[in-house]
C-alpha cells in the first residue's frame, strides 16, 4: 500500500514561546530528543518514551516503540551511531534534528515539543529529506482554480480543495481517494505529491477534482489511539460524504461524478461505488485485491532482504507479523482480541479480513478502470492486476492498463523497485493522466 518509508509515528502542533523562553525551550527539547535516541540505541523502551506527551505515550508504549526501532533496522540496516541534536526549522516548523547513521542509510530523527516540553511530534526521514525541497510543482492551466471545502466527518471537517477547469462548466468531476497511513490532501510522499498532479493534469483535460486530508491525517492522535476503528472509518465513510459534497458543487455535473483511489483507497473504491449508486464510475490505481497483514509480511521480507536487513532484525520482524495473522485469521469479530496487531487494533484487520475488491466489483453496473504500474513492489502485478484482467476478461464495462517502469506512484521506478522510488521527486507520468481523462471523457451520464 501507499506507505511512507519510515513512518510517520506521531505529529502534533508545537505551540508558540515567548521570545525570551525560545532558548530555554530549544534546549530543553533537544535534551529530551538525545535521551530518546540513546534510549532506543541501547534497547531501553521502557524509558525512550518517558518524555512523550499523554497522547504520544498512548500511541507508542514500551511494545511498540519496539516495533518501530526494529522496523527501522530492516529498512535502513543495523544501527551504528547517530550524532547531537540540532535546532532547526524543517518546513515551516522549529524541531530537534539528529542524525542516525544505520549501515544501509542516514535517517534524521525529527522531536518537536509542546508548550510543557512534553514530545509532541516524532518521527524518522531519510537524511536528505529534512531539507530536502520537493518536485517542483505543476502550475494549473490558465484559468483554472482552485477553491478551499471541508468535507463533513465525526471527528470535525476535514479540509480539501475542489479545483476546476478554465470556463463555464459544468465538469466531470473525480473525487480523489487517497491510500493507506496519514495522507494529506496532496497524497504526500516524501518529496512527491500525486493527487495535485492529478489535479492538474485533469483540469488540463476539462476535468474538476476534489482531494482532501484523511481523517487520520487531520486527527491523528484520535485515530491513532481509537481501538474499535475499522477500514470503513479511515477510507469509506468520508469518501461518500467528499463524494456528495463534490456533485453538490457549482460548476460539477452531478452525472458525471466517479471516484479515483489510489492503493487502499483503491481497494476500496469498489465498496465506495457500491454505497454510492448515482457515482458514474471508479478509477483504481494500484489497487490490491484484498489487502491484510499477509500484504504486510511480503512487503517487509521484499524491503528487508533487498535492503541487507540484519537476519536476525528481519526475522523477528516476520515472526511478530506472523503471530498477528494468526490471531486476526482465528478472531471472531463478535469479540475481538484486545491490543493491536501490527500496528492497528483487531477491528481494523477484521473490517478488512472478509472483503474482497474484485468479488464487489463484480456487483456493480458502473464501468471500472483498473490501472497498475508494473515496477510497483508494494501492490505487485501477481496481488491485483492479473486478477483483475482474469475476472473482468471480455467485459466491455472494464479496462485494465499496465505501465512498464512505473512505481507504485505511477512514477518511473528505480532498478530493482524499492523504498527510494517513494522518496526520488518526480510527477505522475502524463500517459496516466491521459488515460484517465480520455476514459472519464468516454464515460455517458448516470
Amino acid at each position: 500500500m501507499a506507505r511512507r518509508l519510515f513512518p510517520l509515528l506521531c505529529a502534533g502542533m508545537l505551540a508558540a514561546a515567548p521570545a525570551g523562553a525560545a532558548d530555554t525551550a530549544a534546549a530543553a527539547c533537544q535534551a529530551r530528543s538525545a535521551a530518546l535516541i540513546e534510549a532506543l540505541a541501547q534497547g531501553d523502551y521502557a524509558h525512550a518514551g518517558k518524555d512523550f506527551s499523554a497522547a504520544v505515550a498512548q500511541a507508542l508504549d514500551a511494545g511498540r516503540l519496539r516495533q518501530v526501532w526494529e522496523q527501522l533496522q530492516l529498512q535502513a540496516g543495523r544501527y551504528q551511531s547517530h550524532g547531537a541534536a540540532e535546532w532547526r526549522a524543517v518546513a515551516g516548523r522549529e524541531l530537534a534534528v539528529t542524525r542516525v547513521n544505520f549501515a544501509g542509510s542516514a535517517l534524521d530523527m525529527l522531536v518537536g515539543c509542546g508548550a510543557d516540553g512534553r514530545i509532541e511530534t516524532f518521527r524518522f526521514v531519510p537524511a536528505e529529506r529534512a531539507e530536502a525541497a520537493p518536485a517542483a510543482p505543476l502550475a494549473l492551466p490558465a484559468g483554472a482554480q482552485e477553491r478551499p471545502l471541508q468535507v463533513a466527518s465525526p471527528l470535525g471537517p476535514l479540509p480539501g480543495v475542489l479545483t476546476l477547469p478554465a470556463g463555464r462548466g459544468p465538469f466531470p468531476a473525480v473525487l480523489l481517494v487517497a491510500g493507506s497511513g496519514p495522507q494529506d490532501r496532496d497524497e504526500t510522499v516524501g518529496p512527491n505529491k500525486p493527487f495535485r498532479d492529478l489535479a492538474v493534469g485533469l483540469a488540463q483535460a476539462g476535468i474538476a477534482t476534489l482531494r482532501y486530508d484523511k481523517r487520520s491525517y487531520a486527527y491523528g492522535m484520535r485515530t491513532a489511539t481509537d481501538s474499535r476503528v475499522t477500514v470503513d472509518d479511515e477510507v469509506t465513510d468520508d469518501a461518500l460524504a467528499a463524494l456528495k459534497l463534490l456533485a453538490a458543487q457549482p460548476g460539477v455535473d452531478a452525472r458525471r461524478v466517479f471516484v479515483l483511489g489510489h492503493s487502499l483507497g483503491g481497494l476500496m473504491a469498489p465498496r465506495i461505488v457500491q454505497r454510492a449508486p448515482r457515482a458514474a464510475g471508479a478509477i483504481l490505481l494500484a489497487a490490491p485485491e484484498r489487502f491484510g497483514i499477509a500484504t504486510l509480511e511480503r512487503q517487509v521480507r521484499y524491503i528487508g532482504q533487498s535492503g541487507g536487513a540484519p537476519q536476525v532484525a528481519l526475522d523477528a520482524q516476520l515472526k511478530s507479523l506472523a503471530a498477528a495473522r494468526q490471531a486476526i485469521d482465528a478472531a471472531d469479530p463478535a469479540q475481538p482480541p484486545a491490543g493491536r496487531f501490527a500496528h492497528a487494533p483487531a477491528s481494523y484487520w477484521l473490517s478488512l479480513r472478509d472483503y474482497d475488491a474484485v468479488e464487489t466489483a463484480k456487483s456493480l453496473r458502473a464501468p471500472l478502470l483498473v490501472l497498475q504500474g508494473e515496477a510497483d513492489y508494494q501492490v505487485i502485478p501477481a496481488e491485483g492486476l492479473e486478477r483483475w484482467r482474469a475476472a473482468f476478461a471480455g467485459d466491455p464495462r472494464v479496462r485494465v492498463r499496465a505501465y512498464p517502469g512505473l512505481s507504485h506512484l505511477f512514477m518511473p521506478a528505480g532498478r530493482p523497485p524499492g523504498p527510494g522510488d517513494l522518496e526520488r521527486p518526480g510527477h505522475v507520468d502524463p500517459a496516466v493522466i491521459r488515460d484517465i481523462a480520455a476514459w472519464v471523457a468516454a464515460q455517458p451520464p448516470r
